[in-house]
């Protein structure tokens, strides 16, 4: 049987040639096969892996090795403090987009007649079902053009408790009701087809995931351009954005809502991020 410490010091030597962060990684690997916190893991560097343990950690390293990401290797990953499990037919929720859920809560704080909201293109549901873990009164309608994204939205909104208020059905960008919404989320695709053929995540995650068309707003503008028939008067749009499309997506945001407060919100890193529309109340 070998120490804790013996196998994060050969994982972190392996996995250095394919992660950014192979000691974190490592960490997040032994802490999922033990079952353990991570704080756990670092602080019994003498506990002994068993057999069966150690046959796990090695089929798990031969996949990361070979190009999987390490959430899908996992089965589940965490956002906003939630854990959400995922396949590789689903996006692995990133970090970026806690930026669209942190506006979102703040104006349905402040907005408490507010509740009912669509989160367009959820993927594994983790805008929609946050939003809902957050405000016990919310009620979002979740859709997704991919079958295996809808089923895997929905096992986790049953998961998180939250399934009677966040419905999940499969439609390309808008469901088939009448209502009209006072909150739109969307993190739809958004990188530009040639920028994606270049960029290290294409082929790991599904490309009908990422794949914005060719200046990335395919789906963005097709959504601005029906969304005046789906938001409320008073409503609020969040839509993420690439980093590059902040000038292009507030412009045709000021082309279709000429009587609205438009504004694009920086990221951590200062990068564009987010889109904004805050509908005037006629």
């Amino acid at each position: 049987m070998t120490r804790i410490s013996e196998i994060l010091a050969d994982l972190r030597r392996s996995l250095a040639q394919v992660s950014d962060s192979p000691g974190l990684d490592s960490q997040v690997l032994l802490a999922h096969v033990l079952n353990k916190p991570r704080t756990w893991v670092l602080t019994h560097p003498e506990s002994q892996l068993t057999s069966d343990q150690e046959a796990q950690i090695e089929l798990a390293e031969e996949r990361l090795i070979q190009g999987t990401p390490l959430p899908y290797v996992l089965g589940h990953w965490e956002f906003f403090g939630l854990d959400f499990q995922i396949t590789r037919d689903i996006l692995i929720p990133r970090p970026e987009t806690e930026l669209l859920v942190e506006n979102a809560l703040e104006w349905l704080h402040k907005c408490p007649d507010r509740r009912l909201a669509l989160d367009v293109g959820t993927g594994s549901g983790c805008i929609a079902i946050t939003l809902a873990s957050q405000i016990q009164d919310l009620i979002v309608i979740a859709t997704d053009i991919s079958l295996p994204a809808v089923q895997a939205a929905r096992h986790n909104a049953n998961r998180i408790g939250v399934s009677p208020r966040v419905k999940c059905l499969q439609a390309d960008l808008l469901p088939p009701t009448e209502s009209r919404f006072d909150l739109i989320c969307a993190n739809l695709p958004y990188i530009p087809t040639a920028k994606l053929h270049n960029l290290p995540v294409y082929g790991k995650e599904p490309e009908v995931a990422l794949d914005g068309g060719w200046d990335g707003l395919d789906l963005i503008r097709k959504l601005l351009d029906s969304a005046p028939h789906w938001i409320s008067p008073g409503g609020l749009i969040l839509l993420e954005i690439e980093s590059s499309q902040g000038q292009s997506t507030s412009t045709l945001a000021e082309t279709v809502f000429q009587k609205a407060d438009i504004q694009i919100l920086p990221d951590l890193a200062g990068l564009d991020r987010l889109l904004r529309i805050q509908i005037v109340e006629i």
